[in-house]
């Protein structure tokens, strides 16, 4: 099994797509050796999320590294930000812009799609089935998806990034009142700037399944890293830094989820 999916009581269903650090042995070969420390993943969000089973949120984690494929890409692999440099449902490129693949072993069409196959159809369809069922049970279903990444990427953004990004896909994922009640939360805490639907939206999660018109809302969070980790090797994880953090996450999600109930009863 390509990921871990932690069913809860509540109608909220956290995903964290680009935690996974795996990558297969039998890859190795293809990669340039930098990529086998997969410095873009989103690294330790299973524990910074960790409060939300306190919650009763369901929990959906992959294993698969993001450079074997992008679970927040669409299956057709169309730009999610046109006009801005974007990494591909197979990425050939790190965050810094070099070649992921030595030359010549990108993956192929083939490739690709077997890769979709074993990872990404397996991972949405635990998505989709997990949010069906909280929709199910409550009348209603909340997808929060979990991303970090660092302040400082020139390939893809320029200067710094304000430390909470929120996305709703400009407010077509959620609920106004669910959007306003987590950027009040975060409004809480000026010692941490934020930004609703600015540089990071919402990838293609949020997009797909938010649907406020059917009782499904999803927001995007991407935080800077620096907030709970080391943003250079080995990543590791800044416990200070995190229990400063971690509570106005926490107050983010549970904002989300008290404006859905009072929506939705």
């Amino acid at each position: 099994m390509n990921y871990v999916l932690h069913r809860g009581s509540a109608p909220l269903l956290v995903s964290i797509p680009h935690m996974g650090t795996t990558i297969p042995e039998a890859l190795h070969a293809g990669y340039v050796p930098r990529a086998l420390d997969v410095e873009d993943a989103d690294w330790h969000l299973h524990r910074l999320y960790a409060f939300a089973r306190d919650l009763g949120a369901s929990m959906l984690q992959p294993s698969v590294a993001r450079y074997v494929i992008d679970l927040n890409r669409p299956p057709d692999d169309a730009p999610m930000y046109p006009g801005a440099s974007n990494t591909e449902l197979c990425p050939t490129r790190l965050f810094s812009g070099e070649a992921l693949y030595r030359e010549g072993n990108a993956p192929s069409a083939d490739e690709r799609l077997q890769r979709r196959t074993a990872y990404w159809e397996p991972y949405h369809r635990a998505l989709q089935e997990e949010l069906q069922r909280l929709k199910a049970q409550h009348g209603w279903a909340l997808l929060w998806d979990g991303h970090s990444i660092r302040a400082e990427i020139p390939w893809l953004f320029e200067g710094r990034l304000p430390d909470l990004n929120i996305g709703t896909a400009n407010g077509a994922s959620a609920h106004p009142a669910i959007t306003d009640a987590v950027a009040r939360a975060a409004a809480h805490h000026p010692e941490f700037t934020h930004v609703v639907n600015g540089r990071f939206k919402g990838g293609y999660i949020t997009r797909q399944y938010g649907k406020p018109a059917e009782s499904v809302h999803a927001v995007q969070l991407e935080m800077c890293q620096y907030l709970y980790m080391r943003e250079a090797p080995p990543y590791d994880w800044d416990e200070a830094a995190a229990s400063r953090v971690i509570p106005v996450v926490r107050e983010m999600v549970e904002a989300a989820l008290d404006a859905g109930r009072k929506l939705h009863g």
